[in-house]
């Protein structure tokens, strides 16, 4: 399943997760730590690969089309977990 999200969204998705979260999302969707950075607009692609994320410019620094959502979800969840 595929979504639209700014940029600025994806940015604070990121930014809003628990210290450790990358690392977390890496080891359960057995990815790179750098290629879960890139899913969230990261651009080392030398340790890491693309996932799937499609930029295009534009306001709130441009429009991400996710190919797949998986890693997204699951970062929500681990957002609204520390929550309570």
């Amino acid at each position: 399943m595929d979504k639209k999200i700014t940029f600025n969204e994806l940015r604070k998705i990121k930014d809003s997760l628990p210290d450790g979260s990358i690392r977390q999302l890496a080891q359960e969707f057995d990815l790179e730590v750098e290629t879960v950075r890139n899913y969230f607009g990261g651009a080392n692609y030398d340790r890491g690969k693309s996932v799937g994320i499609h930029i295009e410019p534009g306001p709130n620094g441009g429009v991400v089309l996710i190919d797949d959502t998986k890693i997204l979800e699951r970062a929500k969840e681990l957002i609204a977990e520390q929550v309570h």
